[in-house]
């Protein structure tokens, strides 16, 4: 019996990998994903800071990294410095005592040449003694917090179009088989059990291979353009978070879709029939939006453990704040018990309304087994 279910996923994945359609699609998108992420380096200007400083000299950063546009600010005292850079109205602020206040965000690169531009100065003043400037954190610690959201973003516009993208080719498979009446000849040796599954197993195969391809281009561009230095610890626990919570919200949607499916035998039936699983997907994607601007809302956190929207929801929360790992281990456990209850009401359903052509199949009759 696996041995069909197999068979039918290899077939899957060979007829799909072999069209030009899948080859032009996966280098375009490989393309423009790479491109997005290698653009700041080709776009980009040259770095700005906007700096304060209270009862100290100003440093030459412009004189020691000509390329860098420096404004600079004076203020009276430390207080009045240190709520400017609260407000965000500074990157940083230099005061007495050779110390320099952050709100925890200060650039790698501003940090090196403030020191780096301090040094100097204290070289051409005395040339004996050098005192390092100390970096003092004067607000939350919100390091990478713009990264972690950034990153949250675009996981969530991936893990979308991903599964939207492969859910549908299942749809399109089962009612082309269905229109044709292939199946009627498939069904003869193996069990429409193993057909949708293989399907969807093949698929989604399909699935991983162009998210894969798209992660891996988004990652390497990134590295080049230098974008991945602002990357949050934990990334690579993001990215197989991401891959494997894209495989149970393919697997959920993917047998919802086949399901669904089944009951028509024309492809511009689809879209009809498929509004269901659509709006279930589409509520999903909105509240991962929600999740990414404010991972941690009570609400977030909910929704973060109900199955289907974990699918999206978890992976988008853990990408943009500290997720504790009982919340993801227990959001993993019900979405793998609702993959399964959603794949066998599936499979119940597809072995009911598949071969019964012609007109649209009611969902109440195959669901409870009365016929009209």
């Amino acid at each position: 019996m696996k041995n069909h279910l197999f068979l039918v996923a290899g077939r899957e994945i060979r007829a799909q990998v072999r069209t030009k359609a899948f080859v032009i699609g996966l280098i375009v998108s490989v393309l423009i994903v790479g491109g997005i992420a290698f653009a700041p380096k080709l776009l980009g200007g040259p770095d700005s800071y906007t700096l304060g400083r209270a009862q100290v000299p100003e440093l030459q950063l412009t004189t020691f990294a000509p390329d860098i546009e420096v404004e600079w600010r004076q203020f009276p005292d430390e207080a009045a410095a240190k709520a400017a850079v609260l407000d965000g109205d500074l990157d940083a602020a230099l005061v007495a005592g050779n110390r320099v206040l952050t709100d925890g965000e200060i650039d790698n690169e501003l940090g090196l040449l403030l020191q780096s531009a301090n040094r100097e100065a204290q070289i051409g003043a005395s040339g004996v003694t050098i005192t390092p400037l100390a970096m003092e954190s004067v607000g939350a610690d919100t390091r990478y917090e713009g990264a972690r959201r950034g990153v949250a973003t675009v996981l969530v516009l991936v893990l979308f179009f991903m599964i939207i993208g492969s859910v549908m080719m299942v749809a399109m498979g089962v009612v082309e088989e269905k229109g044709s009446r292939i199946v009627e000849i498939l069904l003869t040796s193996i069990r429409p059990w193993q057909l949708l599954g293989g399907k969807i197993l093949g698929l989604g195969v399909v699935g991983l291979i162009n998210m894969a391809a798209i992660v891996v281009a988004g990652l390497g561009g990134a590295l080049v353009s230098g974008v991945a230095a602002d990357f949050p610890p934990g990334m690579t626990g993001i990215v197989i978070g991401a891959l494997v919570w894209f495989i149970l919200g393919y697997a959920f949607f993917a047998a919802f879709a086949g399901a669904l499916a089944s009951l028509v035998s024309r492809q511009e039936e689809v879209g009809n029939v498929l509004q269901p699983m659509t709006l279930l997907l589409m509520v999903s994607y909105g509240l991962s939006f929600y999740a990414s601007a404010d991972p941690t809302a009570p609400i977030a956190s909910v929704l973060s453990l109900i199955p289907p929207f974990s699918s999206m929801v978890m992976p988008v929360r853990t990408a943009a704040a500290e997720v504790p790992l009982w919340e993801v281990a227990l959001s993993g456990a019900l979405m793998v018990a609702a993959v399964a209850g959603m794949l066998a009401l599936g499979a119940r359903i597809y072995q009911r309304a598949v071969l019964r052509t012609g007109g649209r199949v009611r969902l109440a009759e195959v669901v409870t087994g009365n016929k009209p």
